[in-house]
């Protein structure tokens, strides 16, 4: 059976998102208990992927036509895209927290910050790890001196804002915010560059299938993809708050675990499809998405409203420390020999392994 026939018996990605949706309100209309507030957890991160995916989508459909190259849109519409499930999720935990404030039990600041260097790992150590055990991957060495380095710059300079005072105010937000254009800029500025390398990884068959979508269904895609990515943002972190505050643990756990991996799973399929297509372009989806976490979504987190650490035991021990030393070993693999082996891909997934069990004993879950 070729991938044409399977595709065409899988159900299309708005019957999903409906189910999300539906089991969500279900969930709602239920008396308030900790089982509820996991499920609600699970299935807004679910729906907080696909109406994601369902708005860059239809904005990549537009962008085409109105002729935007290839390139220009994976460097902006998909490279953000990919990472709008962090920045929704930081932003609503920012107008939660100017709403209503931090308790000492529980903050929707920690659980921003969680989700963003928790995606970081993630994205570095378990996404990257499953690739390259699927697919061993060469780095292109221009790639990695321009984007390699920024990405470990970025979580390191985030990390020293942060330790200053514990917190992230709108300048440090803003400051973030005009790294990251910066660096969109730099790309576009060596797009001829980077077009020479795409031509060189591309494999054949590998363009973009241009898909005839009309002009309601276009803006429908648009206004409901975006309305329920925004909704279930605010759901998600509404009811990651709840479970922290009642399993007495920090909301940076859970935003460094259940929900990092759920808002990475755009990134793991991303790279899943590019590794079977090219030599590099997964590694490159990846540390483009960890560029835009450290920089963008908790750039504009700390814009709408200043990013104040509560319990902090667990984020700057543990959470932190994780993050800059599996991200520092993933870049020293990668400068070896421009390649990733398998085993260097298993060492990651140990990696995040190891992470998640020092993380459950140091918040005595079990």
């Amino acid at each position: 059976m070729d991938e044409a026939t399977t595709e065409s018996r899988q159900p299309p990605k708005w019957v999903y998102t409906v189910a999300f949706t539906m089991a969500i309100l279900a969930l709602m209309m239920m008396n308030e208990a900790f089982w509820l507030s996991i499920g609600i957890l699970l299935f807004s991160t679910g729906l907080l992927i696909l109406s994601a995916d369902m708005f860059v989508g239809a904005v990549k459909i537009v962008a085409r036509r109105f002729g935007m190259s290839e390139l220009i849109i994976g460097l902006t519409i998909v490279s953000i895209g990919t990472s709008m499930p962090e920045i929704l999720v930081g932003v609503s935990s920012s107008l939660e927290v100017a709403a209503n404030g931090c308790t000492p039990e529980a903050c929707a600041s920690d659980f921003a910050l969680g989700n963003i260097y928790g995606s970081v790992l993630v994205q570095i150590s378990l996404v990257l790890g499953i690739v390259v055990l699927i697919h061993p991957l060469e780095v292109r060495p221009d790639w990695l001196a321009r984007d390699g380095l920024l990405m470990f710059l970025a979580v390191v300079v985030l990390t020293m804002l942060i330790l200053i005072d514990a917190k992230l105010d709108r300048m440090e937000g803003l400051i973030l915010c005009l790294v990251y254009l910066m660096y969109l800029v730099n790309l576009i500025h060596q797009r001829d560059n980077i077009r020479e390398d795409e031509l060189i990884l591309k494999s054949p068959g590998s363009e973009p299938e241009v898909i005839e979508t009309n002009d309601f269904a276009l803006l429908a895609s648009v206004v409901v993809g975006l309305s329920l990515a925004i909704w279930s943002a605010t759901v998600l972190v509404n009811s990651a708050t709840t479970i922290a505050g009642a399993m007495s643990i920090p909301p940076s756990f859970i935003g460094a675990t259940i929900t990092a991996i759920g808002t990475s799973l755009p990134e793991l399929a991303v790279a899943l499809t590019a590794a079977r297509h090219s030599k590099g372009v997964a590694i490159g989806t990846l540390i483009g998405s960890n560029i835009t976490d450290p920089l963008l979504s908790i750039g504009l987190t700390a814009l709408v409203h200043p990013v104040t650490i509560g319990s902090s035991d667990i984020f700057f021990y543990l959470i932190i420390p994780a993050t800059i030393i599996t991200t520092g070993l993933s870049l020293l693999f990668m400068y070896t020999d421009f390649k990733f082996q398998r085993w260097e891909g298993g060492v990651l997934v140990a990696c995040y392994a190891i992470f998640v069990g020092l993380l459950i004993a140091a918040s005595n879950i079990i």
